[in-house]
This record gives C-alpha cells, sequence and structure tokens, in this order.
C-alpha cells in the first residue's frame, strides 16, 4: 500500500469545496430553524380572541361567579400574550447570534479563499524558502525545517552567499572565492567561484530532489513524491 502524499493542489482543491459546501449549509440552517420558530410559535392574541369568543356566545351569564371566571380567563390571556411577545424577543435575540455566527462563518471562509491565492501563488512559485538556518557545528542546512547535510566546502559557500543577501550584496565568482580562500580578489579566478556554486547547487539539488520529488519506499523502490493527475507528458 503505497503512503499517502498530500500536497499544495490537494489542499487548495479541498479549501475550495469546502467554501460553498459551507456557505450553504450555514443558510440552510439558519433558513430551516427560523422558519420552524415562527411556524410553531402561536399568535400572541390567539388566546385573548377564545376568551372574547366565550364572552360574545355566553352573553346571558348572570351569576357573579361566572362573569368573575370570565375576568380571570381574560386577564390570563393578557399574561399569555405578554409571555408570547418575551418570547419573540428571545427568538429575535437567538436570530441575532444566529446572524453574528453566520458573519463569523463568512469571514473564515474568506480567509480560507485568502488562503487558496497564497497557496496558487506558493504552486506557481514552486518551491518557496521561507526560513534558512545555517548550523556550522552540524554541516547542515535547514530549509522550510527540512534538513539536508553538506560538505564542509559547500556550508563555506552557503555561508558566504547568506551573509551577502543579508547586506544586499551581489557577489562575483571571484569575490567568493576570495572570502572563502582569505585572499585578495584580484589573485582569484572566477572560475573557482563559479565552480564551488556549481558543487552547492549540485550537492543540496540532490538533496532537494530526493526529500521532495524522487521517494524511496523500502524494500520495494523509487517512486516520484508527487499525484499521478499533475502528471502531463507532451
Amino acid at each position: 500500500m503505497q503512503d499517502p502524499i498530500s500536497s499544495v493542489s490537494d489542499a487548495k482543491l479541498s479549501n475550495s469545496r469546502i467554501v460553498p459546501l459551507g456557505l450553504a449549509a450555514i443558510v440552510a440552517i439558519l433558513g430551516v430553524t427560523a422558519t420552524l420558530l415562527f411556524l410553531t410559535l402561536p399568535d400572541a392574541d390567539a388566546f385573548n380572541q377564545k376568551v372574547e369568543r366565550l364572552f360574545i356566545e355566553n352573553d346571558n351569564l348572570n351569576s357573579q361567579a361566572e362573569v368573575k371566571l370570565l375576568e380571570i380567563l381574560a386577564q390570563s390571556g393578557t399574561a399569555f400574550s405578554d409571555v408570547l411577545s418575551s418570547y419573540r424577543v428571545v427568538i429575535f435575540v437567538l436570530l441575532l447570534f444566529a446572524t453574528a455566527l453566520l458573519v463569523a462563518a463568512l469571514v473564515f471562509l474568506l480567509m480560507l479563499i485568502a488562503m487558496n491565492r497564497r497557496m496558487a501563488q506558493v504552486d506557481r512559485a514552486g518551491i518557496q524558502v521561507n526560513s534558512l538556518l545555517i548550523s556550522r557545528e552540524e554541516n547542515t542546512v535547514y530549509l522550510n525545517n527540512l534538513g539536508f547535510k553538506l560538505t564542509g566546502a559547500a556550508m563555506e559557500t552557503l555561508s558566504v552567499l547568506a551573509e551577502a543577501r543579508m547586506d544586499d550584496d551581489v557577489l562575483s565568482g571571484a569575490e567568493i572565492e576570495a572570502m572563502i580562500s582569505g585572499r585578495s580578489a584580484a589573485d582569484c579566478e572566477e572560475a573557482a567561484g563559479a565552480t564551488r556554486i556549481k558543487r552547492l547547487r549540485d550537492t543540496l539539488g540532490n538533496q532537494i530532489v530526493s526529500e521532495l520529488l524522487v521517494k524511496n519506499i523500502a524494500r520495494r523502490g523509487y517512486m516520484l513524491a508527487i499525484e499521478k493527475d499533475v502528471i502531463k507528458m507532451i
């Protein structure tokens, strides 16, 4: 069984699916909830209307107790109407809370869209170095937290290039050779520095390819560490 291979394209495709699905789910939940609440909640004057109908249908009541009972029912209807009005306020607050959640969800979805665009830029740019750590003691360089072993000469070349980059300097091959060997740039050849750069590229490039592109499966062999759908041959 092959090990799962994750890539920027997979994450971008997954986030693109989450955006419309999440928005549709939020709208559907809010719509169904609001509809059920307003359909199941009775009219605030429903009880008062029934009490009024009792007064109309029983206008021949003469007993003081019967009249008092109808008055109590009328007062109960008023209290019930007030309770329903308070329920409507509670429902309104809940809908405001749901709206706030919807806004927060939309902000989150917009952040996902922005992340998709950023990942698309990284995808187009290829491998983007976000951090570079040079460890002289270990003869190791860490690119995006991936460690690569280098020779002493390659470490010296990379260190010189890193220091020059921090100073926004561009070095010629002769200047690189001069800084590493300690001689004057006039006494160094351009080809010597170019050779150091080539060796650094070969050493580091081979390890990057081995880490990110060519995958070694124990006791089986080698394969590309990318999805087969992204491969095109012309």
